[in-house]
């Protein structure tokens, strides 16, 4: 059982505890130690995993020669220091999702990953879902022809964070989404948004993103909801998707429904738009959790070489565009180009 990839989890607050299940459950991965600088999170570690190492100092996990790969669970203000401590301890990198809260300091720990030859990757976890996997695959074989427009919703009565506004904790979410499965970039973001409570972040925002060939993205997101919704609409010229992550079994499902411009175009008069109805289906999803095959294609980067999917590159992409967002935010929306072209893919 020598060849376990052994991994060290900084933080056991709300996420730290899912990666350490699915790591302890992955072929080819071991936990081996965590390190909070909270004793009673840690007594819960002993009491469920009493082989694993405990400490309050990180800095342990770090000077640890057993330690493979460390993984971040922390909030986000800390990622960076973190991250690029790990990293030159010659670590490989999971990062919980935003990477960093700018993207100078994104592109510092790509290239410190790049130059000591190390996978750096973010949990952006939705990408894993089958759910996500499916509309990417649609999306890439034309299935839904050209993409006329993306429009997300995700409210709910939420925890405040104190940190980051609302973008930062929910849109995060969807633009990892909206990177994974559209097949370009957006050129800008405007952004609108208020807070609600007084010298605290922005608790609800509205983020238009602009594509080239007509492509809209609207996502809407908000912590002073009375429901919970996280409800996702595709358009496409064929076909059009609506993905609800709060259905249990039916997440996806496809309609064959779009527009048809009939008629002669020489007159604007004698356009005739042509509604097209036809069926609905759901496919069959990957039901398996998101973290466990996330945590099985780090593993898999680790060991093959393979180049994350949520690498550092697409980790800064949505830095960037949350940067963005944010500076759209303090000035009521006003547009703000965006330079992800120069991004390697």
């Amino acid at each position: 059982m020598g060849n376990n990839i052994n991994i060290g989890v900084i933080g056991y607050g709300y996420w730290g505890p899912n990666l350490v299940r699915n790591f302890a459950e992955i072929p080819g991965a071991k936990v081996t130690s965590v390190s909070d600088f909270k004793p009673e999170l840690l007594a819960k570690v002993q009491a469920r995993y009493p082989a694993v190492n405990v400490t309050t100092d990180s800095r342990d996990l770090l000077k640890d020669p057993t330690i493979d790969a460390i993984a971040i669970a922390t909030p986000v203000s800390t990622h960076f220091d973190l991250a690029l401590a790990a990293l030159k301890a010659g670590k490989h990198v999971l990062v919980e999702k935003p990477m960093t809260t700018t993207s100078e300091q994104a592109m510092r720990l790509i290239e410190e990953a790049e130059k000591r030859n190390l996978v750096l990757m973010v949990d952006h976890t939705f990408v894993y879902t089958g759910a996500v996997r499916k509309m990417h695959d649609l999306i890439a074989t034309k299935q839904l022809g050209d993409i006329y427009y993306y429009d997300s919703v995700r409210v709910n009565l939420g925890l405040f964070q104190h940190d980051v506004n609302v973008i930062w904790d929910l849109a995060v979410h969807d633009l990892s989404i909206m990177n994974y499965v559209l097949p370009s970039q957006p050129y800008a973001v405007s952004a609108t948004g208020i807070s609600h409570v007084p010298g605290e972040p922005e608790n609800i925002a509205y983020l238009t993103l602009f594509f080239e060939n007509n492509l809209i993205a609207h996502i809407n997101v908000n912590w002073l909801a009375p429901v919970k919704v996280r409800r996702t609409l595709i358009g496409g010229s064929q076909r059009m998707i609506v993905y609800d992550d709060l259905e249990p079994s039916e997440k996806i499902k496809i309609y064959d429904k779009g527009i048809t411009l009939n008629g002669n175009s020489e007159s604007v008069y004698q356009m005739l738009i042509g509604y097209r109805t036809g069926d609905m289906w759901s496919p069959k999803l990957d039901m398996s959790e998101a973290l466990r095959t996330e945590g099985l294609h780090f593993i898999d980067c680790i060991t093959k070489g393979d180049r994350p999917i949520t690498g550092g590159e697409a980790g800064l992409r949505i830095v960037r565009i949350l940067e963005a967002a944010t500076q759209s935010l303090k000035q009521q929306g006003r547009l703000i180009e965006l330079n992800l072209a120069e991004v390697a893919a």
